[in-house]
């Protein structure tokens, strides 16, 4: 193969990135806009985890649309900031989960469960868009990462809604919301120990 091939073959593949990264960042947009008000008006602390969840891919795949042409070490160096955003946004979710110890309420189950299924069916969307590109580079199989924690926490919420339901209490809403912290604390954990790898083998 030619190097003129290699090369059209490379900027193919960034062109399908590209497009990958614009179609769910604008899903992900819109979602965090959809769930974070249905949050405040359900109450609960489980849903606005999965809104914070929706606004901190928007960001990562934003700023993955940035470095989809760049070399390996500044995709690493934009790997582990998406490690720190989702970091972030656990210590938020922590600490909403705080508050409501202190200022306990029951949520709106009937709400908590029909938008987790909405923003199950969005975040299924994306997670079909991004599978063929999950092991082509740092940047985008930390996207990846990313889009699979999703799922994960649309189908916690809507269980949580359901126990809320059944057990007529706030608690299970603060369980699952806890359940999520430890599972985007994981996933911080793993972006930016890959991210940190990448670069130590780049130097």
């Amino acid at each position: 193969m030619s190097c003129c091939d290699n090369n059209c073959a490379a900027d193919a593949l960034r062109e399908t990135q590209r497009g990958t990264l614009q179609a769910v960042l604008v899903i992900n947009a819109v979602m965090f806009l959809v769930i974070v008000v249905a949050a405040q008006f359900a109450k609960s602390t489980a849903l606005f985890a999965d809104s914070l969840d929706n606004l901190g891919d928007a960001m990562t795949y934003g700023l993955s649309l940035m470095v989809v042409a760049s070399g390996i070490v500044a995709k690493a160096k934009v790997a582990l900031f998406k490690g720190a955003l989702i970091l972030l946004a656990a210590l938020v979710v922590a600490g909403q989960i705080g508050y409501k110890f202190v200022e306990p309420e029951v949520p709106i189950f009937g709400l908590m469960g029909a938008f987790s299924l909405v923003a199950l069916a969005a975040n299924s969307v994306c997670l079909a868009l991004l599978w063929r590109h999950r092991n082509e580079d740092i940047n985008m199989s930390s996207v990846w990462e990313c889009s699979r924690n999703d799922i994960a926490t649309n189908i916690s919420v809507f269980v949580a809604a359901g126990a809320v339901w059944f057990f007529e209490a706030g608690w299970p809403d603060v369980v699952v919301a806890t359940a999520l912290v430890v599972m985007l604390l994981r996933s911080s954990t793993r972006v930016i120990s890959a991210a940190l790898e990448e670069i130590r083998v780049a130097a």
